[in-house]
């Protein structure tokens, strides 16, 4: 596509060239932020970035083979006298992001967005598991990488930069997958990496304390949120809100703001009224109305906030054309998230082990009181906090822990760059008859050789991660491997007949 079709497009109204001599123009093999992923024929995007400001590599990526830039009025300086088309936006990352969505093109024919702060990992997850259910090829994009309905899996793009969201979005579309839901986090909504996706149903799930090191207050991070019903979703496009969190009014403001339509969801909702909860042995029954209609549906996930996660899904589906009937035949049949309260073991005493994503304080409350009426004697947690984030979350999580379980073990989680017993210490302020073991495998083994008939331990805070990040490197490791392998060593070592 060459430059002057690509800058052209109706929807980029910001975008201007700055006054330059004559010059051909260029055609554009590529767009890339990074000067180092620059090639021969590249559009560069020189970016002022959290850590990294883009407009100092200008000279680098020209010299790669970047044919024009993209910058803002601050970069227009540091790019002129290179012999290329310079062009200037007041928001070049929402430029970028239109580019983006111009330059690759196709996009699946339905996209579905989901935000909030907890949620919307299994969300997206449930959400994608209904349509395939109705037999349509379907896709999630998220925490856990790109998942479809023939099973391609990548690596984490939680609201991935617009460049590799295109590509992805493009890439599903030619595979010949119709229907899309992502995630959107409030940083990818801030800086404008959705702009340009055509999403026609959105969805909130709640907002409690997470981020602020980012946003800075609790304000600007509902603002942020807010993005997706003012900015993202589509005319026309129907808004999917959780009727019993206390921002509902203010997104259900945004969504009429927009002329949106309204599938409200939860105990005070209208239209996917949540009566009734009973927990069974291996998962829950839910009571509904839905528009209308009185139902009951059989839930196979534990917990109140995964009862949530299912309605969120199913507000989504049939926002998106799903009968509700059809939507409702999915729910006994859904799956759990890797690393969303995910049983990895269960011990010969029948004490039960789970694995948990929860690193906010509305997270690990809500962890624990789900497992807390599968707990007939204690309730386990080991848990710790990540390091270079919000730590006015740490001592709120060890109170919760205090008042919710009945033995703690405060370790490590990321500690990243921090001290990580000063981590551990801000926690334990607030628990202090919690036990504190900094090494985390040591920590999961510790709590398993304890567990007694009637036990349930979780062991949150990294969920599906891969690895632990320690003074600036990722080691190798995965609670569910820890905790399976700690299993099988106490039985190993059992030197009776049955467990304890």
């Amino acid at each position: 596509m060459d430059l002057t079709t690509l800058t052209s497009h109706g929807a980029i109204t910001g975008i201007g060239q700055v006054p330059a001599p004559a010059l051909i123009d260029p055609e554009i093999a590529a767009i890339t932020t990074d000067s180092r992923s620059v090639v021969p024929g590249s559009l560069f995007v020189a970016l002022p970035g959290v850590k990294t400001d883009g407009r100092q590599f200008i000279a680098a990526a020209v010299a790669q083979g970047a044919v024009a830039i993209l910058t803002d009025a601050d970069g227009v300086a540091r790019g002129r006298g290179y012999g290329v088309p310079l062009y200037s936006d007041p928001v070049p990352r929402r430029a970028l992001a239109l580019l983006a969505a111009r330059f690759y093109g196709a996009q699946p024919k339905t996209v579905a967005a989901v935000t909030g702060t907890n949620g919307k990992t299994s969300t997206a997850a449930f959400t994608r598991q209904i349509w395939a259910s109705a037999n349509l090829k379907a896709a999630s994009i998220g925490t856990l990488g790109i998942e479809s309905s023939d099973g391609l899996v990548s690596g984490s793009m939680t609201t991935p930069d617009p460049v590799a969201l295109h590509i992805a979005l493009s890439d599903l579309a030619k595979r010949g997958v119709d229907h899309v839901v992502m995630e959107a986090s409030s940083h990818g909504l801030a800086q404008h990496r959705l702009d340009g996706v055509r999403v026609i149903a959105a969805a909130f799930t709640n907002l409690t304390q997470d981020h602020l090191d980012y946003h800075g207050t609790m304000a600007d991070y509902l603002a942020a949120k807010l993005r997706l019903f003012e900015h993202i979703l589509a005319p026309g496009g129907v808004a999917v809100i959780n009727a019993d969190i206390p921002e509902f009014t203010s997104v259900a403001e945004a969504a009429r703001a927009g002329h949106h339509p309204i599938i409200d969801f939860g105990k005070a909702a209208g239209a996917i009224r949540l009566i009734e909860r009973r927990p069974t042995v291996s998962g829950q029954v839910l009571v509904l109305d839905v528009l209308g209609r009185a139902r009951e549906v059989d839930l196979p996930l534990v917990g109140g906030f995964q009862a949530m996660n299912a309605l969120t899904a199913l507000g989504l589906a049939i926002a998106t054309g799903i009968e509700p009937d059809q939507a409702l035949a999915a729910l006994p049949r859904l799956t759990g998230v890797r690393g969303r309260l995910e049983h990895v073991a269960t011990l010969k005493n029948c004490a039960t082990v789970y694995v948990d994503y929860a690193h906010t304080p509305d997270g690990l409350e809500k962890v624990l009181d789900a497992l807390r009426p599968h707990a007939t004697h204690r309730l386990w947690v080991v848990f710790g906090a990540g390091g270079d984030r919000d730590r006015t979350k740490r001592p709120r999580m060890g109170e919760i822990a205090a008042r919710y379980a009945d033995q703690i073990i405060v370790t490590d989680d990321n500690p990243r760059s921090e001290e990580p017993a000063a981590i551990r210490a801000e926690i334990l302020a607030a628990c202090p008859d919690a036990r504190e073991i900094g090494d985390r495998a040591l920590a999961i083994a510790g709590a398993i050789n304890e567990l007694e008939a009637g036990d349930v331990l979780v062991i949150a805070g990294k969920g599906h991660e891969q690895g632990q990040m320690i003074a600036g490197v990722v080691h190798p490791f995965d609670d569910a491997v820890v905790a399976r392998n700690a299993v099988a060593a106490r039985h190993r070592t059992t030197s009776r007949g049955e467990d304890r």
